[in-house]
């Protein structure tokens, strides 16, 4: 019995990465009360967080050398697994905690809530998504998913003189623990099913009972409805455009791509390895879902003039898409995935990393007219916009058009037909709000006072970067591919 009580070295290398991140959010916050308030220097903060991403990248290379060298390998008793699945997304979370960092000085200091609690609640939501994607219990997928949760109702809620900032942490919050209560009890079923937490278990006695199951069905579909409500799927997206204009930029960049990245890789492991075997109950689900998701995503988006909202019903269609690759439940469709999350870290941070540096008279401008005549003023801005709207609504050769590629192939594959004509379709509709965009920014009339880009070094960087990684994926896509290809395999293993 002590010795299941006893942390190995096999333990604490799995840990690694949660333990750096939460080991660099504490220095953070005392560093910012001991060191930075004293002195002013706030970019210290950033500096800081910037270098526990740093030191998780020389634990992240060591990760993928011993899984490729000896397969993939656990701690805890089997509740956490690295493998290539899990570094895979781990990778995607680092990229995308440090794009936000370098986004969130210029725009904090000018909201005037520059503080170094926001740079280690980033990182504590990472911590916890780090655990969603290597996870293989249940009951550690849920304390890491409502630990990504609860730092992110307090990073929406951020600016607190701001009214909509504050209106977006309280609907986040209501909605986010009514949809983890459903999660939960979902889960609490497949214990009561297996009597155990781990998911190899918990997939036999699903096995073992049969899809038709009412205790198996009830299971699936609570969890459904709750990690539904994290990626944003249609009809339980309702949190999204709200949360996304209101909280701060960085905020809706960060909750937009690393939240989603997370939820989606919870899903993965929960369905492929719990439910695999139910796959004829929940795929006809997944299908309708995603159909609605992209439905109701593309012509909600089509109506906004706020380029927070529009992006945000933009999520809501990506979700779909993402949806689709799952629907299929194949490698091409997994691969899918893993390209579209890793392609949409980079168009979707730029697009944001835009609006963060927009200024008119001093304050955020967030309106789609407020681009009219960037091309006049800023060319080469103007020509990063339209890379990220282009690699957005899928249009080769950038990043995005691969995701899509692959998960139209998958469903093709697997005869589902009629989704992949609505998914067709639903690319023409996304390009038409895109497109206006792009109009906006090289044919739309400026305003007598147009908005200004505020940009910093950071900023520039979050630009430029995020730019040359959208066109190089979609130009040199072969290597992003096979990292993408070995994701998959860990996922069906």
């Amino acid at each position: 019995m002590m010795d299941a009580l006893i942390f190995t070295a096999q333990d604490f290398n799995v840990l690694k990465p949660a333990i750096i991140l939460c080991l660099f959010g504490c220095a953070i916050l005392l560093t910012d009360v001991f060191i930075v308030r004293r002195t002013g220097q706030r970019w210290l903060n950033g500096v800081t967080a910037l270098i526990g991403e740093g030191l998780l990248a020389v634990v992240l290379v060591q990760h993928l050398a011993q899984v490729r060298a000896g397969g993939a390998f656990s701690g805890l008793g089997g509740s956490v697994v690295v493998d290539g699945f899990g570094v895979f997304f781990n990778i995607v979370f680092a990229m995308s905690a440090s794009l936000a960092v370098l986004m969130t000085a210029r725009y904090m200091e000018a909201e005037g809530e520059h503080r170094g609690e926001y740079y280690a609640l980033m990182l504590f939501a990472q911590a916890g998504m780090s655990l969603m994607a290597t996870g293989n219990d249940l009951v550690v997928l849920f304390v890491a998913l409502e630990t990504m949760a609860l730092s992110f109702y307090v990073l929406v809620g951020f600016l607190r003189n701001s009214k909509r900032s504050n209106e977006a942490a309280i609907k986040y919050l209501i909605l986010g623990a009514f949809s983890s209560g459903l999660l939960a009890y979902g889960l609490s079923i497949l214990y009561g099913i297996s009597g155990s937490t781990n998911l190899a278990a918990v997939g036999d006695a699903v096995a073992a009972s049969g899809a038709d199951n009412w205790a198996v069905v009830l299971a699936l579909i609570t969890t459904s409805v709750g990690l539904f409500f994290k990626i944003s799927a249609v009809p339980f997206h309702m949190w999204a455009p709200d949360v996304y204009e209101g909280a701060p930029t960085p905020t809706t960049a960060y909750v937009s791509v690393a939240s989603k990245a997370a939820s989606f890789a919870l899903m993965i492991r929960l369905f492929t390895e719990a439910y695999g075997s139910a796959s004829a109950s929940w795929v006809p689900l997944l299908g309708m879902i995603a159909l609605i998701t992209m439905t109701v995503g593309n012509l909600a988006a089509i109506t906004q003039s706020n380029l927070k909202r529009l992006l945000a019903y933009s999520s809501v269609a990506h979700a779909g898409y993402i949806l689709l690759g799952l629907v299929a439940f194949n490698e091409a469709g997994l691969r899918g995935i893993s390209i579209y999350v890793l392609a949409y870290v980079f168009m979707n941070f730029g697009a944001f990393a835009l609006v963060t540096a927009l200024r008119r008279d001093g304050k955020a401008a967030e309106e789609v007219d407020d681009l009219n005549g960037l091309a006049g003023r800023s060319p080469g801005h103007a020509i990063l916009v339209a890379i990220f709207m282009l690699s957005l609504a899928g249009i080769p050769p950038m990043a995005g058009f691969y995701g899509k590629y692959y998960i139209f192939l998958a469903i093709l594959a697997e005869g589902y037909y009629l989704l992949a004509v609505f998914a067709a379709l639903y690319v023409a509709v996304s390009a038409y709000y895109y497109f206006r965009i792009i109009r906006a920014c090289w044919i739309g009339e400026a305003a007598d006072t147009p908005a200004s880009l505020d940009l910093n070094l950071g900023s520039r960087v979050v630009l430029v970067g995020s730019g040359v990684l959208t066109v190089l994926i979609g130009v040199l896509p072969q290597r992003f591919l096979d990292l993408a290809g070995e994701s998959v395999l860990a996922a069906l293993r």
